[in-house]
């Protein structure tokens, strides 16, 4: 009846595609990515990755397979911020229009890197296969149907041969224009279109000591009423420089000769007889629409098949990347039988905030760098390392007492349910590691090294049920040490408390104090965020 059968198919073999492949491989769940174009990307789009999305790389046990890629020290030109100059050559006098804070070594064990897009996803798809997805390149989705025990989907390849396969679900990573969005009829709610403009690919050697060296992460140049962004973390072979366009003056990327391209990049440069070649030429549109939902039956949206909104703030395919993060965990959790339908509908409720709360922060920055800044947007903006890093999820699978909004200035990672768990080093034997190292493949139960009873609790639960639970004692005497900080005051609890964190290393559930009946607080606990109507006994 089927050609094939695989528990997910992902369509899309792009960053957020192919990071969906490698972290189910890592929890164990093969899949199988089918992609239109013929190979990986082989221009350096999607260049910023930011300090969460190399957490979640080194949680999936790649981190230093994708570092191994950085070109000497890519952070000090995201130190440099977003300037606007009147031309390339004027850099010693540009304006700094953002300075955003993105990392710190108190915040995470990871910092910000530059790449291509071109060069990870290289890495990315060894690794998928590496970990038991297969690959499969120029081969279109078509069709797709859905039941009650799974999802039928029509691939076609590019000799038009096609083959049913069927998959217990589906992931659409398929980018803005989506088929997986437009064979489901899902809507889309925002501006729509905000901007066009051209990548432009290039190679001029002299641009190297024009910019005299000067840090930036994206540089903006208007001239001749042609703004024109260059971007610093591509490198220089090739450049990358986007000029703006405007349909509704009449303009297309038809117009832009490889001559008016020349011309374009010389004159933002300032130096008329800059030797340049243009090496490749893409049109490509701002605009900001998010999917009405992620989530339909067995199939799911992430990425711009989500939510797609201006590159302003690089959050493009670093949210996507964590969407799949979010996404791949839970997927795992129903596949290996502890999970629920009901886990599954958080993803929805999680990842749609945080998807609209960042198309909404994309925009703000693209009015301040359109200059369509009246003194609004710069009150509405929110420092990038609170997007990045404190993002707050709410949601069945988290129990709190509050709601703050998702994105709630100044940045808080002190153990609040919803929150990333803070960062603390710690030591284990000799081996010095991160909290963040503690989260992966189960939740894990914090508590004091000498607490009223939470330990031995957990310990008894984990043998009871098929929900993964690992129990962790810190401080003296306990499973781990910290180096530093004391671990409770970190995460707002006292010695005797204890906190819960997911797998995806956000904090489920915390008891500020100790508990006379610890085993049945964390029973129910589990229970409630796992989705769990009761728990499941473990198989003996």
């Amino acid at each position: 009846m089927y050609d094939e059968e695989v528990p997910v198919l992902i369509v899309g073999a792009g960053p957020v595609g192919l990071s969906t492949a490698v972290f189910l491989g890592r929890h164990g769940v093969p899949t199988l990515v089918v992609e239109k174009r013929p190979n990986t990307s082989r221009l350096p789009r999607a260049p910023g990755l930011q300090a969460r999305t190399m957490e979640l790389f080194r949680a999936a046990g790649i981190g230093p397979d994708i570092r191994a890629l950085e070109i000497g020290d890519s952070h000090r030109y995201f130190e440099g911020g977003i300037l606007r100059v009147s031309t390339y050559s004027d850099i010693a006098n540009a304006q700094v229009l953002e300075a955003p804070s993105l990392d710190g070594p108190e915040i995470s064990p990871e910092r910000v890197m530059g790449c291509g897009q071109d060069r990870y996803e290289v890495v990315l798809a060894a690794k998928a296969q590496e970990f038991g997805s297969e690959i499969r390149f120029g081969a279109r989705l078509t069709a797709v149907e859905q039941d009650e025990d799974g999802v039928t989907a029509t691939v076609t390849d590019e000799s038009g041969a096609e083959r049913t396969i069927r998959a217990r679900y589906l992931v659409g990573a398929d980018g803005a224009g989506s088929s997986v969005r437009g064979l489901l009829g899902v809507g889309r709610s925002g501006r729509g279109s905000v901007f066009h403009a051209l990548s432009i690919y290039f190679r001029a050697p002299e641009l190297e000591q024009i910019l005299a060296d000067r840090p930036f992460i994206l540089c903006y140049a208007t001239v001749g009423g042609t703004m024109t962004g260059l971007s610093r973390l591509h490198g220089c072979d090739p450049w990358l420089a986007a000029p703006v366009y405007h349909p509704d003056r009449g303009e297309s990327p038809e117009d832009f000769t490889d001559e008016r391209c020349v011309r374009i990049v010389r004159e933002a440069a300032g130096k008329p007889d800059m030797a340049v070649e243009v090496m490749a030429k893409v049109p490509w549109e701002g605009s900001q629409l998010v999917a009405d939902r992620f989530r339909v039956g067995r199939v799911f949206l992430a990425g711009d098949a989500a939510h797609v909104h201006p590159p302003a703030g690089g959050f493009g395919a670093n949210t996507g990347i964590h969407d799949a993060h979010n996404l791949a965990w839970k997927l795992a959790a129903e596949l290996h039988g502890w999970g629920s339908s009901a886990l599954l509908d958080t993803y929805h409720q999680e990842r749609h905030a945080v998807g609209s709360a960042m198309a909404e922060q994309a925009m703000v920055r693209n009015r301040i760098r359109h200059g369509q800044s009246d003194g609004r947007p710069e009150k509405e903006m929110v420092d990038d390392i609170i997007i990045t890093l404190g993002y707050r999820y709410r949601s069945a699978a988290v129990l709190a007492d509050d709601h703050p909004p998702v994105l709630t200035a100044p940045l808080t990672l002190a153990g609040e349910p919803g929150t990333r768990a803070p960062h603390l080093w710690l030591r284990e034997g000799t081996r010095e590691l991160s909290t963040i190292d503690l989260f992966w493949d189960s939740f894990v139960l914090l508590s004091g090294a000498e607490d009223d009873g939470w330990h031995e609790a957990a310990t008894r639960l984990a043998a009871q049920t098929s929900v993964p639970l690992r129990s962790v004692r810190v401080g003296p005497g306990g499973d781990v040490t910290t180096t530093g900080a004391d671990w409770a005051v970190a995460f707002g609890v006292s010695p005797r408390g204890a906190v819960l964190v997911r797998p995806d290393a956000f904090v489920a559930w915390r008891s500020v104090e100790g508990s006379g009946e610890p085993e049945k607080v964390l029973t129910d606990v589990l229970a409630e965020v796992s989705g769990a109507e009761r728990l499941i006994p473990a198989a003996t």
